[in-house]
């Protein structure tokens, strides 16, 4: 790679004048790309839409619990869960309806209904009597009865739609309407509910995670990772890869999308936040393609840490996995890069992350910064004061 000029400047922190700067001119805001998985992010990217309208999103597409699990099985469909959930946080708040749709996308079905009960809320759905539906104005109506109708058409009288998300039925709907593609239906929602920033799948294939732990055991599925539906993994976890099916270890990998590559390397600041360690943060930077893309782009990257337990982190501190996350990205660059995987390490300045090795952390490149994050919660993360932090490293 050819050498290129870094230009440096003083930095305030955070840096009042810049971010009202923003907040005045959204329309004209940054391109802040966030490697974002499940909903640690949803509420920072609800404040993050009021500074700038180009924050890009690319979330991850391999959850394998609940009844995301259920649609992935029926119809061979990457997970839309976190997608859906980040398009309802970046939609405008301003546009006619959108609280009903906001409503719809995040209802689920009752757990308790029957099937035939359940069978008949998603039939009012499909014909436009559902009390979740009837205020809806066209042609957002009308295009969420087609995707719903669909998605009623392909699945048969034993599907268990107890617990399951409308939102997920609805995008999977414009999936098989797509010709099993997820970008066309993306499209069109973020548009007619106006997503005041971009929202897409890292990869637009049907995969899974696994990791090898430290004791040699194999686990596979996001679902059996996070220790959320499942009991904690008892050892730590040593590797993680993309498979194919959950039955067996068949690991692949496939190559991001050019519209992908050139988000990343365009991008005026890129964030790796918030959010299970290796489900979530590091799956994203596994398809390959990313690391070389992150590497090409010379502007900042900042890596905000997770707050409380994650179960994902077991056995590592703070500084090793600021190492695990460089050595992801690196990993995919064939040869030497110009630019760094990560600058800055953005941290709370009273909440204890455990010990640093500020000389490793110096080795790496890599430096700390310190600002208040947090007010009331103290395992919550301030998402106004987060977004004033990430806007002044632009």
């Amino acid at each position: 790679m050819a050498d290129a000029l870094r230009i440096w400047r003083r930095m305030v922190m955070p840096d009042l004048v810049r971010v009202h700067r923003y907040q005045s001119l959204p329309e004209q805001g940054p391109k802040v790309l966030f490697f974002s998985g499940g909903s640690a992010l949803n509420k920072i990217s609800r404040v993050f839409k009021e500074y700038t309208h180009h924050s890009i999103h690319l979330v991850t597409p391999f959850d394998s619990g609940g009844s995301s699990a259920r649609l992935r099985a029926a119809f061979d469909i990457p997970a839309v869960g976190d997608l859906r959930s980040r398009l309802m946080a970046l939609a405008d708040e301003t546009v006619l309806g959108q609280p009903e749709v906001y409503a719809l996308f995040t209802h689920r079905l009752s757990h308790t209904d029957s099937l035939a009960e359940l069978s008949a809320q998603l039939d009012a759905l499909v014909k436009g009597e559902h009390e979740l539906i009837v205020t809806i104005p066209n042609p957002m109506k009308a295009l969420i009865q087609t995707q719903l109708a669909v998605t009623q058409a392909e699945i048969d009288e034993a599907f268990d739609l107890r617990g399951a998300s409308i939102g997920n039925l609805i995008m999977a709907g414009g999936f098989l309407n797509n010709q099993h593609q997820l970008d066309p239906i993306v499209f069109l929602f973020s548009r007619l509910i106006k997503a005041l920033g971009e929202v897409k799948t890292t990869l637009d294939a049907d995969l899974h995670l696994g990791v090898e732990l430290e004791n040699g055991d194999v686990v596979l599925g996001q679902h059996n990772i996070t220790g959320k539906e499942t009991s904690a993994l008892a050892s730590p976890i040593k590797r993680m890869w993309l498979n194919k099916g959950l039955k067996q270890p068949q690991p692949t990998n496939c190559q991001i999308a050019d519209d992908r590559k050139d988000a990343i390397e365009t991008a005026d600041l890129i964030c790796y936040p918030p959010g299970s360690f290796y489900s979530s943060l590091l799956a994203n930077l596994t398809p390959q393609g990313v690391g070389q893309a992150i590497c090409r782009n010379p502007n900042p990257k900042v890596y905000v840490p997770n707050l409380g337990m994650d179960p994902e982190q077991l056995g590592l501190s703070l500084t090793e996995r600021v190492e695990r996350l460089i050595a992801a990205i690196i990993k995919d660059v064939p040869e030497h890069a110009n630019y760094s995987a990560l600058d800055y390490v953005l941290l709370d300045d009273r909440y204890d992350y455990g010990e640093l090795d500020f000389d490793k952390l110096d080795r790496l490149n890599v430096a700390v910064i310190k600002t208040p994050l947090i007010t009331h919660k103290p395992e919550k993360y301030d998402e106004r004061l987060v977004t004033k932090a990430l806007l002044s490293l632009v």
